[in-house]
């Protein structure tokens, strides 16, 4: 999208011109009403025209006072959709993609996610909403569990996505966001580079029982070699909290338990060895 294009186009007045192709010019697909009050001498003209914008086809509404600019490419019908993880994080600037579509990002499955998960310290209501065509559920998490977050582009967008190893370590945590825990296997198995020291600790971190239950389990299970993995299996076991914790938190109360790892393997179509 360039400032020319904008500026040979058709049915738009000089200073709706002029507020396009000045945020085109600064990158800027997604933006919110704060940034387009300067252009006009009082919030409801600005209001105004970018209720006309919409109309024309120009403007994407995403949420309440969030915008996207439809580019040309679009076409008539203004049939368009943005990267989905760059309106996630316009969703909630402060917050993260997160669980599946994080593990995808990371090339730790190949399953695309029909869900948009976004970590978030502060809940949100309604929890859940559905812009163009793709649906973005806001998943609240406490702050001390809100860490191992790294900035990524598309495009020259802005992503605020969970590093590899906190992807793994939230698909631990649940699984129920990422597909079951058949497919958080499929990420630990799909050969990408893990720094396991950062695993360790990001797991103390988390401080969690079952995430060490699940996560040592699947290792041993599926006979995944890490780094000095007797001392650190070993280690882990030492951090388990009391109880059975679940193997896959989708799954019902029935199965097997383990008592090396004390998790109850529920999932009929597991191969256990």
């Amino acid at each position: 999208m360039t400032t020319n294009t904008y500026s040979a186009s058709k049915g738009l007045g000089p200073k709706e011109r002029l507020f396009l192709t000045s945020l085109a010019g600064e990158g800027k697909r997604i933006f919110r009403v704060d940034e387009a009050l300067p252009y006009w001498i009082s919030k409801q003209q600005a209001f105004n025209a970018l209720g006309r914008l919409v109309k024309k086809g120009w403007l994407q509404r995403l949420e309440r006072g969030l915008y996207m600019i439809i580019p040309l490419e679009a076409g008539p019908a203004g049939q368009w959709t943005d990267d989905p993880l760059v309106i996630a994080t316009q969703l909630i600037p402060d917050g993260a993609v997160a669980y599946w579509p994080a593990l995808h990002y990371w090339n730790l499955t190949e399953q695309v996610p029909r869900t948009v998960f976004i970590q978030s310290l502060r809940q949100r209501n309604p929890s859940q909403k559905t812009i163009l065509g793709v649906r973005y559920k806001f998943v609240w998490i406490k702050k001390d569990r809100f860490f191992g977050i790294v900035s990524r582009s598309s495009e020259s967008l802005k992503i605020n996505i969970t590093d590899r190893e906190k992807s793994l370590i939230d698909a631990c945590s649940r699984p129920d966001l990422c597909g079951g825990i058949l497919q958080v296997a499929q990420a630990l198995q799909a050969g990408e580079p893990i720094d396991w020291d950062r695993m360790d600790s990001y797991l103390k971190r988390m401080g969690s029982g079952a995430i060490y239950k699940r996560l040592g389990y699947l290792i041993e299970t599926l006979d995944i070699s890490i780094p000095n993995q007797e001392d650190r299996l070993w280690n882990w076991r030492q951090s388990m909290s009391q109880g059975i914790a679940l193997l896959d938190l989708g799954g019902l109360q029935m199965g097997s338990v383990k008592t090396k790892w004390w998790v109850r393997v529920n999932v009929p179509a597991w191969n256990e060895t």
